[in-house]
């Protein structure tokens, strides 16, 4: 294409050359933002009929114009031209070739500065809107099965190693809490996104009468852009967007490293179903948590997209730069990303077997209970420190001797200290051990069942929410 036939080209006499032209288009990648493209135009021509701008007929013919291209596009029948540069110079040229004249009145009183602003703002709130959908999805399947399986012990850790036993339940909500919160930062991503910049055009504003405010409307949005020239070049929206997928991707991860290694002969807590698993090209035996490590491998990938926005906008002066043409890959990558391993994850939830025995075989190991005898023999009037280095002493003796605390009798604890008593007995009884923890949001059988309320509370308005 010659810069004269450009929309833009009035100025040159020169072209770009294929490669460059090339290089500088990015409808390979805004292509995607089609729908948002043509809403946001139909809604700018009947406002500027309205404003007497244009004529009601222009105003008609330019929106039945676009309705007939989102038809082509939502059927295939579209052709995308890569001389065309951007969505918006697509939908335009063949507006105008449909058209004709009225087409050419499209873009009055608008930039593509504060055109592609308004359509990656209303795209960014779709995307948004439907990673928590599914978030919504992966949090219910979590409250499922910590319901479905309330009353299992299995042992908690710190430095992975063992260190007090909890209720799968409780481990399932710690889940379920961290995507609550990934949920309300998804949300707040929606309201980021939710300002009108269109009417800021190049960077200025314009002479033009608009009404910014009917525009917002007609699209949806909650409010207008106070600055123009913020309006034009404030990409925070995305980066919000980006964040708040790359949290989510950081706990999707943690879960699947856990599912990993319970997954494993060598704790064999969970099975992860044939559906989400996969076999060695050379072990027949082998049944490998292929997923949940692609997961948390495509975490770091999320990470750079989130980082390579940021770096793009570091040294960006106001207002429009061409640089910014880089913010939507990286986005769309991350949204994209987290989508999928948010089917993934749920699907894994939703379908995996949990063995009970191994991990209450599990939770009887370790010395979990040592903390109990340690509070056992404050309860006796010892201070604490030196109830510490009591229950130390002895759990040295059960590593020297093979026991564990449960296969202590009551003569045992009491040649370590005068303070043991028969009823001491009771204080390594691991389901008494998980009883005990009775604190607001503890591990305890009450405090669980408590946090199962409050978690279908907080489901089922996040759920009303979105249907709003």
């Amino acid at each position: 294409m010659h810069a004269s036939e450009a929309l833009w080209g009035g100025r040159f006499e020169d072209s770009p050359t294929e490669f460059t032209q090339a290089f500088g288009a990015s409808l390979p990648v805004d292509k995607r933002m089609w729908e948002s493209d043509i809403e946001g135009s139909k809604a700018h021509a009947l406002m500027l009929a309205r404003q007497g701008v244009i004529s009601e007929e222009d105003a008609a013919s330019i929106r039945a114009g676009l309705d007939a291209i989102a038809a082509q596009i939502d059927e295939g029948d579209f052709e995308f031209d890569i001389d065309d540069e951007d969505i918006h110079m697509s939908i335009e040229r063949n507006l105008t070739e449909a058209i004709g004249a009225a087409g050419g009145r499209l873009h009055t009183g608008r930039s593509r500065n504060d055109q592609v602003g308004t359509d990656a703002r209303h795209h960014a709130k779709k995307l948004a809107a439907g990673l928590a959908h599914q978030m919504l999805d992966l949090r219910g399947a979590l409250l499922e099965l910590a319901e479905d399986k309330f009353g299992v012990v299995m042992p908690g850790y710190t430095h992975m190693q063992k260190a007090q036993p909890v209720l799968f339940s409780h481990h399932m909500l710690a889940y379920y809490w961290m995507f609550t919160r990934d949920f309300e930062r998804l949300q707040a991503a929606y309201a980021a996104a939710d300002v009108l910049p269109l009417g800021s055009a190049a960077l200025a504003g314009t002479t033009y009468p608009l009404d910014r405010h009917f525009v917002a409307d007609e699209l949806g949005f909650a409010s207008v852009a106070e600055n123009s020239m913020d309006a034009v070049s404030d990409r925070d929206f995305l980066l919000d967007l980006s964040y708040a997928c790359a949290v989510a991707m950081m706990h999707l991860s943690r879960l699947c490293e856990e599912l990993i290694y319970w997954s494993s002969n060598e704790f064999g807590f969970i099975r992860l179903s044939d559906a989400y698993s996969t076999g060695s090209s050379i072990m027949p035996q082998k049944k490998n948590p292929d997923f949940a490590e692609l997961i948390r491998g495509k975490t770091g990938r999320v990470y750079g997209d989130l980082m390579a926005l940021l770096t793009t906008m570091k040294g960006l002066p106001l207002a429009y730069n061409k640089d910014m043409q880089e913010d939507k890959e990286g986005v769309f990558d991350a949204v994209d990303t987290l989508g999928n391993s948010l089917v993934v994850m749920t699907g894994m939830i939703r379908t995996m077997q949990v063995n009970e025995d191994a991990m209450r075989t599990g939770a009887l190991g370790g010395f979990m209970a040592a903390t109990d005898l340690a509070d056992y023999l404050v309860g006796t009037g010892v201070p604490f420190r030196e109830a510490h280095a009591i229950v130390g002493r002895l759990v040295l003796e059960c590593e020297k001797q093979g026991k564990t605390l449960q296969e202590l009798s009551a003569d045992d604890l009491a040649e370590v200290d005068e303070h043991f008593a028969a009823d001491a007995l009771e204080a390594v009884d691991i389901d008494k051990v998980v009883e005990r923890r009775t604190t607001y949001g503890a591990t305890g059988h009450d405090a669980v069942k408590v946090q199962l309320e409050h978690a279908r509370e907080s489901l089922a308005a996040d759920t009303n929410a979105m249907a709003d």
